[in-house]
């Protein structure tokens, strides 16, 4: 079969990425023939992705006509699209073959595709799509405090929205999504659960792993830590690496002993959350984007894996990788994390 992997990027960090990459090269090992129809390219992918080794086909700007009927010559017999935010996009890509489409996120469900409440307290939302997203995104900060920005992802939403009948099949990657897009007006055979699944091939390991040096370290070591806690993925907002920094120190005060944090990847809360730590005197390790059996040592050495995310995440990946690694994860209740963690 050939298949058209569609994605916004082809070289962005996160799960997204990793997701991609262990799809693409199983796929291949089954005989699949597949290309990448991508909008921009950083040049920041891991060494080795296999994303990167795929025919392109650049379908934004100038060279989207040529791309399309260069396309058409390929005759791909599926569409796999992911995160594609020009929806225009999207459609063309229809013309050239029926599409299924992975929702990763909140998108179409939700006017910022955050579900998460910012005022008076950060909390998830579980509010079906309604005149009522409209009425609270300024006052519950929703999103960006702009009318502007309101409309513009309100008439975005209610695009893909618009574009929910016209997949052949949806993707979820949990019951707590398969719900979400139902409870939009997808009928619930057209929505299919198919959980993320672990991107590495190690064993639970026999005893503690080792840790590299790391890369820089804020705050200030006075005693030997009690443990240290893992973060993996996007340093953005939602992904509440700040609360974890803050739950260290104060568990450090209840403990009477410190408690460093390992963070393995970047984003744009990174200087924040470095400059939190200083302050706090927590130690900390900010080791950047990390890729192959380095990442895995890194997480290896930790005892605990936190997935502190203040917004429902549709599944939770790095929780479930660092499990498979024999490293006990914790995270709130909330979106799709039951998916693979339970209590105890």
């Amino acid at each position: 079969m050939r298949i058209l992997i569609a994605n916004d990027g082809v070289s962005d960090g996160g799960g997204v990425q990793a997701y991609l990459d262990a799809v693409v090269t199983e796929l291949a090992a089954r005989g699949h023939e597949m290309a990448l129809a991508y909008c921009t390219d950083s040049g920041e992918a891991e060494p080795g992705s296999a994303l990167q080794r795929l025919p392109r086909f650049h379908v934004a700007g100038p060279q989207a006509d040529a791309a399309f009927a260069a396309l058409c010559r390929w005759a791909p017999d599926v569409c796999f699209a992911h995160n594609m935010h020009d929806l225009a996009i999207e459609r063309r890509l229809a013309t050239v073959a029926r599409v299924v489409k992975f929702m990763h996120g909140y998108f179409g469900t939700c006017i910022s595709a955050l579900k998460t409440h910012a005022f008076p307290a950060v909390h998830a939302c579980d509010r079906a799509f309604g005149p009522a997203c409209v009425a609270l995104f300024l006052p519950r900060r929703c999103g960006h405090l702009s009318p502007t920005v309101l409309l513009e992802q309100l008439r975005w939403t209610r695009t893909q929205r618009a574009q929910f009948a016209h997949y052949d099949a949806m993707v979820v990657a949990s019951a707590h999504m398969q719900r979400e897009f139902v409870g939009s007006g997808v009928a619930a055979e057209r929505v299919h659960v198919n959980p993320l699944f672990v991107t590495h091939q190690r064993s639970v390991p026999v005893g503690p792993a080792s840790i590299d040096r790391p890369e820089r370290t804020a705050g200030t070591v006075t005693d030997q830590p009690t443990a240290r806690v893992g973060f993996l993925g996007r340093m953005t907002t939602l992904k509440g690496g700040d609360l974890l920094i803050q739950a260290a120190h104060h568990a450090a005060g209840r403990l009477g002993r410190p408690v460093s944090v390992a963070l393995i990847g970047d984003g744009p809360q990174r200087a924040e959350w470095e400059a939190l730590a200083v302050r706090l005197r927590v130690p900390c390790t900010f080791a950047g984007w990390v890729s192959g059996d380095a990442r895995w040592d890194l997480v290896q050495a930790c005892t605990l894996q936190a997935v502190p995310s203040v917004w429902p995440e549709p599944f939770g990946l790095a929780g479930l990788e660092a499990n498979a690694l024999g490293v006990p994860a914790i995270a709130p209740d909330a979106g799709g994390v039951r998916a693979w963690l339970r209590n105890g």
